[in-house]
């Protein structure tokens, strides 16, 4: 399964139209050293919406091009383009700075007005994504039709969009099943988390054959915000599905660096990295203080020791237990 971090374009509708170019900096270094490379940035409406609709960002396209330059050998960088700037002067930018995709957006059902945009982002080569926004003003069996006509374009991966958060979990599997039925590129799913169904949904995406889960560090995106990032991570591993990022590393990023940035912002995740570990761990929260002090002490991971312990005893585990794995984990074993 990809991660499609969306951070730093959807994401930054919680600080306006775009991050600044220190968070953005912190976020793509935070993202490729835990693994998670396939990174979506720039103006929340996408490159040309700075010019043509007035989406002012504390960057102009040209600016957070220039950011992602030192990054472009290490990591998938995007941008997203809106269908009304899908044309080739924007698209000619993206190519010219060296980006590796562009994802197209437009409404359900007005795909015809994205076949030629997606035309020239390919012959311009490359990577061609689109979304199709708001997935679910149309049926399963009529959005899979224009996800098979878009990839008769020639789009390489397409992304149903739950754009109000409204879908169900029985809802996002007929539409990715259907969708992944008829057609042979990657179905991807973006979920907002208007009913708290975000987490759900991506699991009901990927038992149904989708191959991206988009996702927002500490939840951010637009409105109720995106399934976390950090969540989509604890979700797969928790299935035994492999994403290639480091869990460990994204939390600690998250922690002593995000975090604390977007405090500044008023900015908090509704799921701490901790809490998340005692979920995915099964271990009841009461025992914290066993768990801060053994770590503290023998100078462990925190987030490692709750796993490996509650891999042993998730009912009521033991100082003298947590002692002990402490003093594993930190002789190497």
């Amino acid at each position: 399964m990809k991660l499609m971090d969306c951070t730093l374009r959807d994401g930054a509708n919680v600080v306006g139209k775009g991050f600044s170019k220190e968070l953005t900096v912190m976020m793509i270094e935070g993202l490729i050293k835990s693994g998670v490379t396939t990174i979506e940035m720039g103006n929340a409406l996408g490159i040309g919406a700075y010019e043509g609709q007035n989406s002012v960002a504390p960057l102009t396209d040209n600016e957070y091009l220039d950011v992602a330059q030192p990054y472009l050998p290490r990591a998938e960088i995007g941008m997203f383009i809106g269908v009304r700037n899908a044309v080739p002067k924007y698209i000619d930018l993206a190519a010219s700075r060296g980006l590796h995709f562009l994802r197209v957006g437009a409404n359900a059902g007005d795909g015809d007005s994205a076949i030629e945009g997606i035309k020239y982002v390919k012959k311009k080569g490359l990577f061609c994504r689109y979304s199709l926004m708001k997935g679910y003003i149309l049926s399963a069996k009529e959005l899979a039709a224009e996800a098979a006509k878009l990839e008769a374009a020639g789009l390489d991966e397409i992304t149903i969009m739950d754009s109000a958060g409204t879908m169900t979990p029985e809802q996002v599997g007929e539409y990715v099943s259907e969708m992944a039925g008829k057609i042979k590129i990657p179905v991807a799913f973006h979920g907002h988390n208007n009913l708290g169904l975000s987490a759900a949904n991506a699991i009901a995406a990927e038992r149904a054959g989708a191959g991206v889960l988009d996702c927002g560090l500490m939840g951010m995106a637009r409105s109720a915000g995106n399934l976390a990032t950090e969540l989509a991570l604890a979700i797969m591993n928790r299935r035994g599905v492999r994403t290639g990022a480091d869990f460990y590393t994204l939390l600690h990023f998250i922690d002593e660096e995000l975090a604390p940035a977007m405090a500044r912002h008023n900015y908090h995740a509704a799921i701490t990295p901790v809490d998340l570990v005692y979920g995915l761990a099964g271990c009841h929260s009461s025992f914290a203080k066993l768990f801060e002090d053994a770590a503290k002490r023998h100078g462990v991971d925190l987030y490692r020791l709750i796993m490996e312990v509650s891999a042993i005893d998730q009912k009521a585990p033991s100082a003298e237990l947590i002692d002990k794995i402490a003093c594993d984990i930190k002789g190497g074993n």
